[in-house]
């Protein structure tokens, strides 16, 4: 057999392979989705047939029930305060990680970037009670705040190995012109960030989006701060699991967070791999 012949058979054995394990994630958000649209009685009759009628009362209901408007707006609060600190933060402090080297700022690097290894479980009693001193419980400003201090280390990583593909060159150019640090940062650097930027963003709304833990110990208390996945979770019982009104929370909830996936998804893939192969 010829190299081609082999690199070619190797290319359709790897395609299989890859649409199996698609196929294997991909198969329960169909089954949710399906199950969506049935009665209670036709998922527990049979959860894998599909629908005899594409029925739109569960959502109807689930809509009215949950408060929708008001929990997709408490999520877009979150989200874009979290989205925004840990932009603005981590890319200010890979900038100056990468442009100021040096044993302190080694260090620096190595203190920003250890919280990605410690366990949030491990944490997060002591974080509550942190909170409640800090009056950021029961916030979802607070709550947002709180997501910067998770999103910020995995985000100044990306970013200080994206940065290094950022000539040097532009910092010197813009302080002979006059420009101070923070407008060579805001006006030259930062916009040179788009597609690790767009990466940090997508990464962290899917993150934040469907986040369940974090909101469940901080706003879970208050109806008018609950998030989308909290309020899936309520028709979700001990001795009674209402499904066709669980699984259509729970589409109702993620839709938004997967359609920012794939309108961005080429980006993720633009900024990760330049980062990884220069960096």
């Amino acid at each position: 057999m010829s190299l081609k012949a082999k690199r070619k058979r190797n290319m359709g054995i790897m395609i299989i392979c890859l649409i199996l394990i698609a196929i294997v994630f991909i198969y329960p958000v169909y089954l949710m989705f399906m199950n969506s649209f049935k009665p209670f009685g036709e998922i527990v009759a049979d959860v894998l047939a599909f629908p005899k009628h594409f029925d739109l009362s569960n959502y109807t209901y689930v809509i009215k029930k949950m408060d929708y408007a008001l929990l997709f707006r408490n999520n877009v609060i979150i989200t874009v305060i979290g989205i925004a600190g840990i932009v603005v933060f981590s890319s200010m402090a890979a900038y100056m990680l990468d442009r100021k080297d040096g044993r302190y700022t080694k260090i620096a690097y190595a203190i920003i970037t250890t919280p990605m290894l410690i366990p949030f479980q491990t944490i997060m009693i002591t974080l509550l009670k942190s909170m409640n001193v800090l009056h950021l419980s029961g916030s979802k400003i607070g709550l947002g705040i709180q997501y910067w201090g998770f999103g910020i280390p995995m985000a100044t990583f990306i970013f200080f190995n994206f940065m290094k593909t950022v000539p040097k060159e532009l910092d010197e150019s813009a302080t002979i012109d006059g420009a101070s640090t923070f407008r060579t940062y805001t006006s030259i650097i930062f916009p040179l960030l788009k597609p690790v930027t767009v990466t940090v963003i997508v990464l962290d709304v899917m993150w934040i989006w469907n986040d369940f833990l974090l909101p469940l110990l901080m706003v879970n208390s208050n109806n008018q701060t609950k998030t989308l996945v909290l309020a899936a979770y309520t028709f979700v019982g001990q001795m009674n699991t209402k499904w066709n009104y669980a699984l259509t929370a729970m589409v109702l909830t993620v839709v938004p967070s997967i359609i920012v996936f794939i309108l961005l998804q080429k980006h993720i893939v633009e900024g990760v791999v330049a980062g990884a192969v220069k960096g």
